[in-house]
Protein backbone atom coordinates (compact mmCIF):
# COMPACT_ATOMS: atom_id res chain seq x y z
CA UNK A 1 0.00 0.00 0.00
CA UNK A 2 1.30 3.51 -0.83
CA UNK A 3 -0.84 6.47 0.18
CA UNK A 4 -4.25 5.63 -1.96
CA UNK A 5 -2.55 3.00 -3.83
CA UNK A 6 -2.06 -0.51 -3.90
CA UNK A 7 -0.63 -3.46 -5.06
CA UNK A 8 -2.14 -7.17 -4.72
CA UNK A 9 0.93 -9.39 -3.63
CA UNK A 10 -0.92 -12.54 -2.99
CA UNK A 11 -4.70 -14.24 -1.88
CA UNK A 12 -5.92 -17.15 -0.69
CA UNK A 13 -6.52 -20.17 -3.00
CA UNK A 14 -10.47 -19.89 -3.95
CA UNK A 15 -13.20 -21.75 -2.55
CA UNK A 16 -16.66 -22.16 -3.94
CA UNK A 17 -19.68 -20.95 -2.12
CA UNK A 18 -22.21 -23.11 -3.06
CA UNK A 19 -25.61 -21.47 -2.91
CA UNK A 20 -24.16 -18.13 -3.13
CA UNK A 21 -24.35 -16.34 0.04
CA UNK A 22 -25.95 -19.45 1.79
CA UNK A 23 -23.07 -21.01 1.83
CA UNK A 24 -21.77 -17.52 4.35
CA UNK A 25 -24.66 -18.70 6.93
CA UNK A 26 -24.61 -22.81 6.39
CA UNK A 27 -20.35 -24.28 7.67
CA UNK A 28 -21.11 -27.67 6.35
CA UNK A 29 -21.52 -26.43 2.86
CA UNK A 30 -18.04 -24.57 2.66
CA UNK A 31 -16.86 -27.75 3.78
CA UNK A 32 -18.30 -29.66 1.35
CA UNK A 33 -16.67 -27.11 -1.20
CA UNK A 34 -13.50 -27.73 0.36
CA UNK A 35 -13.61 -31.95 -0.27
CA UNK A 36 -14.64 -31.31 -3.85
CA UNK A 37 -11.68 -29.29 -4.78
CA UNK A 38 -9.75 -32.50 -2.85
CA UNK A 39 -11.22 -34.75 -5.21
CA UNK A 40 -13.87 -36.42 -2.66
CA UNK A 41 -17.05 -34.72 -4.26
CA UNK A 42 -18.53 -38.17 -3.88
CA UNK A 43 -18.65 -38.28 -0.19
CA UNK A 44 -20.78 -35.21 0.01
CA UNK A 45 -24.17 -36.49 -0.01
CA UNK A 46 -23.22 -39.15 2.75
CA UNK A 47 -20.97 -37.68 4.83
CA UNK A 48 -23.93 -33.86 5.05
CA UNK A 49 -26.89 -36.18 4.74
CA UNK A 50 -28.26 -34.64 7.75
CA UNK A 51 -28.10 -31.51 5.90
CA UNK A 52 -31.37 -30.54 3.49
CA UNK A 53 -30.18 -30.28 0.19
CA UNK A 54 -26.83 -31.85 0.68
CA UNK A 55 -27.04 -34.09 -2.74
CA UNK A 56 -28.18 -30.53 -4.46
CA UNK A 57 -24.63 -29.25 -3.29
CA UNK A 58 -22.82 -32.10 -4.67
CA UNK A 59 -24.55 -31.52 -7.66
CA UNK A 60 -24.18 -27.85 -8.12
CA UNK A 61 -20.14 -28.18 -7.00
CA UNK A 62 -19.83 -30.87 -9.83
CA UNK A 63 -21.60 -28.56 -12.32
CA UNK A 64 -20.40 -25.61 -11.25
CA UNK A 65 -23.89 -23.82 -10.91
CA UNK A 66 -24.73 -21.15 -8.27
CA UNK A 67 -21.08 -21.64 -6.96
CA UNK A 68 -19.20 -18.20 -7.42
CA UNK A 69 -15.64 -18.68 -5.78
CA UNK A 70 -14.44 -16.81 -2.86
CA UNK A 71 -11.11 -16.14 -1.24
CA UNK A 72 -12.09 -14.56 1.64
CA UNK A 73 -10.26 -16.04 4.81
CA UNK A 74 -13.57 -16.30 7.10
CA UNK A 75 -15.11 -18.91 4.25
CA UNK A 76 -11.72 -20.54 5.00
CA UNK A 77 -12.40 -20.96 9.04
CA UNK A 78 -16.05 -21.86 8.56
CA UNK A 79 -14.87 -24.73 6.31
CA UNK A 80 -12.77 -25.73 8.95
CA UNK A 81 -15.65 -25.56 11.44
CA UNK A 82 -17.89 -27.80 9.35
CA UNK A 83 -14.89 -30.12 8.47
CA UNK A 84 -14.52 -31.16 12.32
CA UNK A 85 -18.28 -30.91 12.74
CA UNK A 86 -17.94 -28.14 15.19
CA UNK A 87 -20.80 -25.76 13.52
CA UNK A 88 -22.35 -26.85 10.69
CA UNK A 89 -25.13 -24.04 10.04
CA UNK A 90 -24.68 -20.78 12.00
CA UNK A 91 -27.34 -19.10 13.77
CA UNK A 92 -25.17 -15.91 13.91
CA UNK A 93 -22.75 -14.30 12.23
CA UNK A 94 -19.11 -15.63 12.59
CA UNK A 95 -20.42 -18.31 15.10
CA UNK A 96 -18.47 -21.00 13.51
CA UNK A 97 -15.15 -19.14 13.65
CA UNK A 98 -15.84 -17.92 17.29
CA UNK A 99 -16.48 -21.95 17.87
CA UNK A 100 -13.39 -23.00 15.94
CA UNK A 101 -11.37 -20.35 18.33
CA UNK A 102 -13.08 -21.77 21.44
CA UNK A 103 -12.44 -25.70 21.06
CA UNK A 104 -8.71 -24.66 20.05
CA UNK A 105 -8.12 -22.37 23.05
CA UNK A 106 -9.75 -25.26 25.61
CA UNK A 107 -7.16 -27.38 24.01
CA UNK A 108 -4.31 -25.22 23.52
CA UNK A 109 -4.53 -24.37 27.79
CA UNK A 110 -4.91 -28.03 28.39
CA UNK A 111 -1.58 -29.52 26.34
CA UNK A 112 -0.17 -26.27 24.44
CA UNK A 113 0.23 -25.20 20.82
CA UNK A 114 0.57 -28.40 18.41
CA UNK A 115 2.93 -28.14 16.09
CA UNK A 116 1.69 -27.31 12.54
CA UNK A 117 1.06 -29.41 10.05
CA UNK A 118 3.89 -30.68 7.87
CA UNK A 119 3.12 -29.87 4.08
CA UNK A 120 -0.09 -28.21 5.49
CA UNK A 121 -0.06 -25.66 2.89
CA UNK A 122 1.31 -24.68 -0.94
CA UNK A 123 2.33 -20.90 -2.13
CA UNK A 124 2.62 -21.18 -5.61
CA UNK A 125 4.83 -18.54 -7.91
CA UNK A 126 2.19 -15.88 -7.72
CA UNK A 127 1.98 -15.65 -4.85
CA UNK A 128 -1.47 -18.09 -3.97
CA UNK A 129 -2.15 -19.65 -0.57
CA UNK A 130 -3.34 -22.94 -0.70
CA UNK A 131 -4.45 -24.05 2.74
CA UNK A 132 -6.51 -27.36 0.82
CA UNK A 133 -4.20 -30.09 2.71
CA UNK A 134 -4.71 -28.78 5.83
CA UNK A 135 -8.93 -28.57 5.52
CA UNK A 136 -7.64 -31.97 4.16
CA UNK A 137 -6.23 -33.51 7.13
CA UNK A 138 -8.97 -31.78 9.58
CA UNK A 139 -11.61 -33.80 7.40
CA UNK A 140 -10.68 -37.02 8.97
CA UNK A 141 -9.43 -35.52 12.49
CA UNK A 142 -12.04 -37.42 15.54
CA UNK A 143 -10.52 -34.93 18.33
CA UNK A 144 -12.29 -31.56 17.22
CA UNK A 145 -10.23 -29.83 19.86
CA UNK A 146 -6.70 -31.02 18.10
CA UNK A 147 -8.10 -30.09 15.39
CA UNK A 148 -9.21 -26.89 15.86
CA UNK A 149 -6.11 -26.28 17.18
CA UNK A 150 -4.04 -27.57 14.84
CA UNK A 151 -6.09 -25.47 12.57
CA UNK A 152 -4.72 -22.22 14.29
CA UNK A 153 -1.02 -23.13 14.24
CA UNK A 154 -0.95 -24.58 10.93
CA UNK A 155 -2.90 -20.82 9.69
CA UNK A 156 -0.06 -18.55 11.57
CA UNK A 157 2.74 -20.59 10.32
CA UNK A 158 1.02 -20.48 6.99
CA UNK A 159 0.98 -16.60 7.29
CA UNK A 160 3.94 -16.03 8.55
CA UNK A 161 5.93 -17.72 5.06
CA UNK A 162 3.22 -16.27 2.63
CA UNK A 163 3.97 -12.75 4.62
CA UNK A 164 7.75 -13.10 4.93
CA UNK A 165 8.15 -14.33 1.17
CA UNK A 166 5.98 -11.20 -0.47
CA UNK A 167 8.10 -8.55 2.25
CA UNK A 168 11.56 -10.12 0.59
CA UNK A 169 9.94 -10.72 -2.96
CA UNK A 170 8.92 -6.27 -2.59
CA UNK A 171 11.34 -5.25 -0.17
CA UNK A 172 8.49 -4.28 2.20
CA UNK A 173 9.58 -3.72 5.84
CA UNK A 174 6.05 -3.09 7.03
CA UNK A 175 3.11 -5.18 7.59
CA UNK A 176 -0.46 -4.55 8.87
CA UNK A 177 -2.99 -6.99 9.88
CA UNK A 178 -6.91 -6.64 9.22
CA UNK A 179 -10.09 -7.59 8.54
CA UNK A 180 -12.51 -9.63 11.01
CA UNK A 181 -10.73 -12.40 11.42
CA UNK A 182 -8.15 -10.42 13.51
CA UNK A 183 -10.97 -10.61 16.16
CA UNK A 184 -9.73 -13.86 16.74
CA UNK A 185 -7.60 -14.29 19.74
CA UNK A 186 -5.20 -16.91 18.91
CA UNK A 187 -4.59 -15.84 15.17
CA UNK A 188 -3.77 -11.99 16.48
CA UNK A 189 -1.60 -13.44 18.92
CA UNK A 190 0.29 -15.56 16.96
CA UNK A 191 1.00 -12.81 14.20
CA UNK A 192 2.06 -10.44 17.34
CA UNK A 193 4.63 -13.13 18.32
CA UNK A 194 6.03 -14.26 15.15
CA UNK A 195 5.95 -11.03 12.74
CA UNK A 196 8.33 -8.90 14.26
CA UNK A 197 10.93 -11.71 15.71
CA UNK A 198 11.23 -12.09 11.83
CA UNK A 199 12.16 -8.59 11.12
CA UNK A 200 9.09 -6.88 10.05
CA UNK A 201 7.49 -3.63 11.63
CA UNK A 202 3.93 -5.06 12.64
CA UNK A 203 1.03 -2.80 12.57
CA UNK A 204 -2.07 -3.69 14.48
CA UNK A 205 -5.57 -1.54 15.01
CA UNK A 206 -5.65 -0.36 18.26
CA UNK A 207 -8.51 2.57 17.97
CA UNK A 208 -10.83 0.54 16.07
CA UNK A 209 -11.60 -2.69 15.79
CA UNK A 210 -10.13 -4.89 12.81
CA UNK A 211 -13.86 -5.80 10.86
CA UNK A 212 -15.76 -3.45 8.64
CA UNK A 213 -15.35 -0.38 11.10
CA UNK A 214 -11.96 0.30 9.64
CA UNK A 215 -12.47 -0.93 6.67
CA UNK A 216 -14.59 1.64 6.34
CA UNK A 217 -12.52 3.91 7.72
CA UNK A 218 -9.88 3.32 5.38
CA UNK A 219 -12.31 3.35 2.60
CA UNK A 220 -13.11 7.23 3.20
CA UNK A 221 -9.70 8.05 3.56
CA UNK A 222 -8.94 6.59 0.36
CA UNK A 223 -11.83 8.59 -0.95
CA UNK A 224 -11.23 11.49 0.80
CA UNK A 225 -7.21 11.59 -0.96
CA UNK A 226 -9.31 10.58 -4.23
CA UNK A 227 -11.32 13.80 -3.84
CA UNK A 228 -8.27 16.23 -3.07
CA UNK A 229 -6.64 14.83 -5.99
Amino acid sequence: VDGAHFERLGHLRPLALPGGDRAARDPWRMAAAALFDLGRGDEIASRFADQPGAEIVATMLAKGLNSPRTSSMGRVFDAAAGLLGICPRMEFEAQAAIALEQNATAYIETHGWPTPLAGGWHIDGNGQLDLLPLLGALSTEPDTGYGAALFHATLVAALLQWALRAAESSGIGRLACVGGCFFNKLLRAGMVERIPAAGLELLMPRQLLPGDTAISLGQAWVAMHKLES
